[in-house]
């Protein structure tokens, strides 16, 4: 079976844990386009309802919430899944360094005490 093939109507790929063309990626204009989709079918569904203006804008203003807290989350998870850069190796090298050099001032600062 090919990594592409179809299955049903569910691709193969799209059964596949983990990412498959690379690092996820989610760019502000394909979140604004997801965002004017699902808003467009949330007013549809709320027109074919029979849903008043005031519920079809409740309604809007709840999935726009809903989606902005779910695309806040995923940036969130992938930030925090990343992998370190070298400017985020050079910085924890810098602090490990700077940490050794306090321990070793306390270590000073305390025997002069003592004498």
């Amino acid at each position: 079976m090919a990594n592409g093939e179809i299955l049903g109507w569910v691709s193969h790929r799209f059964c596949m844990l983990g990412p498959v063309d690379g690092p996820p990626t989610m760019s502000l204009p394909k979140f604004v386009i997801g965002m004017v989709f699902a808003l467009a079918i949330v007013v549809a569904w709320s027109y074919f309802d029979g849903a008043s203006l005031s519920t079809t804008v409740l309604r809007v203003i709840g999935c726009a919430v809903l989606i902005q807290i779910g695309y806040f989350l995923l940036v969130y998870v992938m930030i925090a899944r990343s992998a370190p850069t070298s400017a985020d190796r050079a910085r924890d090298a810098e602090r490990s360094l700077g940490a050794e050099k306090v321990s070793e001032g306390e270590k000073l600062s305390a025997r002069r005490s003592v004498h």
